[in-house]
């Protein structure tokens, strides 16, 4: 009953964090059509959300004695790598098409799971995963303008990989007797993810001013702050949260299934707040990509396995894995 309960918080925290990183592109949409640099509102948004957690990180700073690895891989692949990855992509390539490459990451994860960790999967998560990826390519309508730029292709991919690095090392903070607290890792990825985009978005010639403006939205205005403010407490912040602790009581395959509802809820945001309707292949598209997701979650346990299961929860008697000891916390 526990582990079904843990299982359950697990679901709903997952499906908050898909709704929360969905909201990011609608608002970020206006501050760029404002006149910011894409590249400017990504540093703004991780950089915003480290100062925020930067009580949070001193609090934990233990952390950087103990865990500097998880530290840094979190701060390159989970933050810094998967927004300057996705950003460069779509300057080369099709937005939809660099969506769908990045939302890979759930089937990347799988094969990590089944030939690096050499677990088993179940079917469920498999076939889970398959439906998922194939409802985005409805969703993101990846037929409606595929541009073939070879390196464009590659980045879409290295932020596809970015992204199971945040999945697996969500998982592998909490893998040990004494785990690292989900806060820390997320507030120390922060500082560290904003320390690497100054690098590279060179946030010094960013026009300052749009911020204290206005950015139209659907035809209305909306203060611009308003925007960067949700941007960084719910789109960065709660996301992040959310996401890392999801991780920890589901597995890194099941959450990353879970997380492809990012693309249907910012299509679906879109729609509601910029007038970006909806097709109808997009619709079929959503509930396949629910579907996958509820496929991947509910998948039942194997008794008759002698090990862990990928997806599942351990048979009785096993030795549960990290994800599945998360799960039981």
């Amino acid at each position: 009953m526990h582990a079904s309960q843990g299982r359950s918080a697990g679901l709903g925290l997952a499906l908050a964090s898909a709704f929360a990183f969905g909201g990011s592109g609608v608002a970020a949409k206006p501050l760029i059509e404002a006149g910011l640099d894409p590249l400017h509102v990504v540093w703004l948004r991780v950089a915003g959300a480290a100062l925020v957690m930067l009580p949070v990180a001193w609090r934990h700073r233990s952390l950087l004695r103990g865990r500097p690895a998880l530290l840094a891989g979190f701060g390159l692949l989970a933050v810094a790598g998967v927004q300057a990855c996705y950003f460069a992509a779509i300057s080369r390539i099709p937005v939809g098409v660099a969506l769908l490459i990045e939302y890979l990451a759930p089937a990347l994860v799988l094969g990590w799971v089944r030939f690096v960790q050499r677990r088993p999967v179940t079917r469920a998560a498999a076939l889970g995963v398959v439906l998922a990826v194939g409802g985005l390519a409805c969703v993101v309508q990846v037929w409606s303008g595929l541009g073939f730029d070879l390196f464009g292709l590659l980045l879409a991919l290295a932020a596809a990989c970015c992204q199971v690095g945040y999945f697996v090392l969500s998982d592998h903070g909490g893998d040990e007797s004494d785990p690292a607290d989900p806060l820390g890792v997320i507030a120390y990825g922060l500082l560290i993810g904003a320390l690497v985009l100054t690098v590279v978005a060179r946030p010094w010639g960013m026009r300052w001013s749009v911020l204290g403006g206005d950015a139209g939205m659907n035809g209305g205005q909306v203060p611009a702050w308003v925007l960067l403010a949700w941007i960084i407490l719910v789109a960065t912040v709660l996301a992040y949260v959310t996401g890392v602790v999801s991780v920890r009581r589901l597995s890194p395959q099941v959450a990353g299934v879970v997380a492809c509802l990012e693309a249907v809820v910012a299509t679906v945001l879109a729609w509601v707040l910029l007038g970006e309707h909806l097709t109808a292949p997009q619709i079929i598209g959503g509930a396949i990509v629910l579907a996958g997701a509820f496929i991947a979650q509910s998948s039942a346990p194997k008794a008759s396995l002698p090990g862990p299961v990928a997806g599942s929860e351990p048979a009785s008697g096993d030795a549960p894995s990290p994800a599945d000891r998360a799960t039981r916390r």
